[in-house]
């Protein structure tokens, strides 16, 4: 098995035990390979071996979905990890465009909250029908 040039001594790691330790699957992976998220290592046999830098990477894509970024942003994030300093400016954007995102969406849950509760409590008064299912047969409430 070929391995790293970096002074690291750990054991490469081969894609299912990645998968283990990053609760990914080898499917997602290869995804990430595949769209040049990541870059790995490979034996003259053509097995893949993930080093402890190939985690930190994925860590670093984990939290980033975790925060709602897309793949195309997480690739720019990688991108610029390369270089933080330099890239400040452009992290802080694209966070920017994030947050504004996020709180776009916590408005369109607050009104689909307020409807949901209203529907439920006239629910609760109907003697007749069902006004849950009314409102989803296209019924819309004012």
């Amino acid at each position: 098995m070929s391995t790293s040039s970096s002074s690291n001594t750990e054991r490469p790691l081969r894609i299912g035990e990645v998968a283990e330790r990053t609760g990914l699957s080898t499917d997602t992976l290869r995804y990430y390979e595949k769209l040049g998220l990541l870059r790995v290592g490979r034996s003259e046999a053509g097995v893949r071996f993930y080093t402890e830098r190939d985690l930190s990477v994925l860590r670093f894509i984990q939290r980033a979905k975790s925060m709602n970024f897309s793949l195309d942003e997480v690739a720019k994030l990688l991108e610029m990890r390369a270089d933080p300093q330099h890239a400040r400016d452009e992290v802080r954007e694209l966070a920017y465009h994030k947050l504004e995102a996020v709180e776009a969406q916590l408005g369109e849950l607050q009104t689909l909250r307020n409807e949901l509760t209203l529907l439920v409590n006239l629910c609760r008064g109907a003697e007749d029908g069902c006004p849950i299912i009314e409102d989803l047969e296209g019924g819309q409430h004012s």
